[in-house]
């Protein structure tokens, strides 16, 4: 009955590993993973994009590592959790800050329908096939190609159409 009642406070709170090494695997994580997703994994579906993802995707496995005493205490999860929103802010930035790394932080958009003409070429591209365009191209309220001016897929991964106007 008594060991329910057991608290080891300095398990809990004293780190078991350098705060440098989880800073520095963060860290590379991080950065691996945006490098990853930003050059191979353009393409999604969604609002939210591929570094709010990755943010999510890896506090949630920080902090679940934290919980189920993966590391050997709270402080190693908070510290890994503070260094991966540290990295998503620092980018975010930077892009902003500066222009010319907005290239690299967030894709160009690139044409995948100009003046009524699939552009298959850059469809193949990002391994985008005619019907997945064409749903897309649905849900903008256009059911043909023909009676579109452009359509591009944005660096956030949805895709942008302007369709042509008829004559007044």
């Amino acid at each position: 009955m008594d060991i329910l009642f057991q608290v080891d406070w300095k398990a809990m709170f004293v780190p078991t590993n350098g705060i440098l090494d989880i800073l520095i695997r963060g860290t590379a994580m991080y950065l691996s993973l945006f490098l990853f997703l930003r050059f191979f994994l353009k393409r999604q579906t969604g609002v939210i994009g591929i570094a709010d993802l990755l943010v999510v995707v890896l506090i949630a496995d920080a902090a679940q590592n934290a919980m189920a005493k993966e590391y050997k205490s709270i402080t190693e999860g908070v510290i890994l959790v503070g260094t991966i929103i540290f990295w998503n802010i620092t980018i975010d930035w930077l892009g902003y800050r500066f222009p010319a790394l907005q290239r690299f932080t967030r894709p160009s958009p690139l044409c995948l329908v100009k003046d009524g003409r699939v552009l298959r070429r850059n469809l193949e591209k990002e391994y985008m096939t005619e019907e997945e365009l064409m749903a897309q191209l649905r849900q903008q309220g256009v059911d043909d190609p023909k009676h579109v001016r452009a359509a591009y897929l944005e660096g956030d991964g949805r895709v942008s159409v302007v369709s042509k106007t008829s004559p007044s």
